[in-house]
């Protein structure tokens, strides 16, 4: 077993010291390199000397990329259906651990429907196969809520293991590419989101550091990073659409966003303008500020680009609260769709909030 094989690449390319770090990558991968003699030797044991079965583990193909002539006989598992869950819980293993969870705290039975619905929103949503028929939910994420829950007996009010932090640097790597930024707006968006006919499947870091980056190679990389996943949809020529997975990672495109835009602005202002508004649902205040502050970034030559969508995302990107809020937008309602909906989260309906469409 060989375990985030990828993991000093994929710092070689969110690093900020790239040439020195690309040089050490170069050194280990090419040539007689360490990393390139290791998976050699793998190679040659796996030949009837002794090791049967190689299992690689890692996040994207970049290493495999770079030295396959040192290693090329792996067989790639990433995209095959039956492996779909094989690092995710369904929904079925989530509700059997709640349920026992809720008996052990003494709670009312129906409290296991309200923490499944709860986890589905903000864990559940991978799919890892476009074959794949259902999706999984986060492991990290789901035990570490549940081990809370167990031991508090309700909802952690953060509602993101620090352990899945690191998901920040990814998409503030990808925001940085050239056109980067319009992928993660687009992906926030559900009527913009990615879309790719193949995955890309190569990422020498040569590459990644030096050759253009078009939309399927950076919607791609954020498959790969978990932070887009296939949505089950197509388009009408048959490319899949991706979207991203779930709440607890809509809000790490949504701070990125807010901190494209306004990077001087510190949580503070944040907090003092949209406390208001969840209180009194008083919206003057809050569109002053994003005419103001946010718009005031833009170029002229920005607002002939400029529509429903921008307005929309500047207002989900300030307002985006998973500490008080379940968001979602383009929800179907009886008439139509909202643009965006602002529902209080049933664990925190004793503060003087309001919901929100």
């Amino acid at each position: 077993l060989i375990d985030e094989y990828d993991n000093f690449a994929n710092e070689v390319m969110m690093s900020s010291h790239v040439q020195t770090r690309k040089q050490r990558y170069e050194d280990l991968l090419y040539g007689e390199g360490s990393l390139k003699t290791v998976f050699k030797a793998v190679k040659s044991a796996s030949a009837g000397r002794g090791l049967d079965r190689v299992f690689i583990t890692g996040v994207s193909p970049v290493v495999l990329s770079d030295i396959t002539s040192g290693y090329n006989i792996a067989e790639n598992i990433y995209l095959l259906p039956q492996f779909n869950d094989l690092c995710g819980f369904s929904e079925s293993e989530i509700s059997d651990v709640l349920m026992q969870i809720v008996s052990d705290c003494g709670l009312p039975e129906e409290k296991t429907a309200e923490a499944v619905s709860m986890m589905r929103i903000f864990y559940n949503g991978y799919r890892f196969s476009r074959k794949a028929d259902g999706f999984i939910y986060n492991p990290t994420l789901a035990l570490w809520f549940m081990k809370i829950f167990h031991h508090d007996c309700e909802y952690p009010q953060n509602m993101l293991d620090n352990n899945l932090a690191m998901d920040r640097g990814k998409i503030t790597y990808i925001s940085q590419l050239p056109e980067g930024g319009k992928i993660i707006i687009s992906s926030l968006n559900e009527e913009s989101a990615p879309s790719v006919r193949n995955l890309a499947d190569r990422f020498g870091v040569e590459d990644m550091l030096t050759s253009p980056k078009d939309n399927t190679f950076m919607a791609s990389l954020l498959y790969y990073f978990g932070v887009l996943t296939f949505s089950g949809k197509k388009t009408d020529m048959g490319d899949s659409v991706l979207k991203i997975p779930n709440l607890v990672i809509r809000k790490l495109y949504a701070e990125r966003i807010r901190e494209m835009f306004l990077p001087d602005i510190t949580g503070d202002e944040v907090r003092y303008i949209t406390g208001n508004f969840y209180k009194t649902g008083d919206m003057q205040p809050l569109c002053d500020f994003i005419e103001q502050r946010y718009f005031r970034v833009f170029d002229n030559r920005d607002y002939r680009w400029a529509n429903e969508l921008v307005v929309k995302t500047a207002f989900l990107t300030l307002l985006f609260d998973d500490n008080f809020y379940i968001m979602d937008s383009e929800i179907s309602l009886q008439r139509g769709y909202a643009d965006l909906t602002m529902i209080i989260r049933p664990d925190m309906r004793q503060y003087p909030l309001s919901d929100f469409l």
